[in-house]
């Protein structure tokens, strides 16, 4: 904090609101997706917590749907008009992660119909092998991916939410299930445990009323 006094200080910097999706909102959303393009897009983000750029940035060659996996390796970036992929800025970024069912679904859906739309094309685009592309096979503009996104919430009558709070969702709902925060320091590909710990309250209240109703449990038998 940035002291006014002696005895009087104001925070330096004000954090923005996290409100992700509550359970129900988010196996609402999960219903609501199904049939889109990008399905299975939406569907890692909010089930393994990855960032958009790593998302975005995610070629063919880092997962491996026979043992249902997916190695984080590089993140999409746009620089100078030209799209290019870099290494994460840490080791832990650097990680791999075992795929939930629903996502092994849903990628093999999309990769039948990436197919599909390869062979309407007249050339080949998709210079990096990435996994989400336009429809035309260049690399997907993350501007666009969250107005789209939104959009998407405000036809359905979901909260509206940045493309980024669905990592928050990722989060929350590990953390509703009892995942060890170190666990989901991994997952998330957090380098260090406080970041995984620092999370707002909006987040934390499903493992908040976990634990209450724990202690009712142990107190009133």
């Amino acid at each position: 904090c940035v002291p006014l006094s002696l005895n009087v200080c104001t925070p330096s910097t004000l954090q923005k609101e996290v409100v992700p999706f509550q359970i129900q909102e988010a196996r609402r959303f999960l219903k609501i997706i199904q049939g889109d393009r990008l399905a299975a897009l939406y569907t890692l983000a909010i089930t393994t917590g990855l960032r958009q750029g790593e998302i975005l940035g995610l070629c063919w060659t880092d997962i491996n749907l026979t043992s249902g996996s997916i190695t984080i390796r590089n993140s999409l970036q746009k620089h100078g008009g030209r799209y290019s992929l870099v290494e994460p800025k840490s080791t832990k970024s650097r990680r791999t992660l075992v795929l939930p069912e629903l996502a092994i679904v849903a990628i093999r859906a999309h990769k039948r119909r990436q197919l599909v739309e390869r062979l309407r094309m007249t050339e080949e685009p998709n210079e990096f092998g990435l996994v989400f592309t336009t429809r035309v096979g260049t690399p997907i503009n993350r501007h666009n991916l969250t107005r789209d996104f939104q959009a998407l919430l405000r036809r359905e009558g979901l909260p509206k939410l940045r493309f980024h709070d669905l990592r928050h969702t990722a989060a929350s709902l590990l953390l509703a299930e009892n995942v060890q925060p170190r666990d989901i320091m991994e997952v998330l590909g957090h380098s260090q445990i406080g970041l995984t710990m620092n999370l707002d309250s909006h987040v934390m209240k499903p493992a908040m009323q976990n634990a209450a109703d724990r202690m009712d449990s142990i107190l009133a038998g």
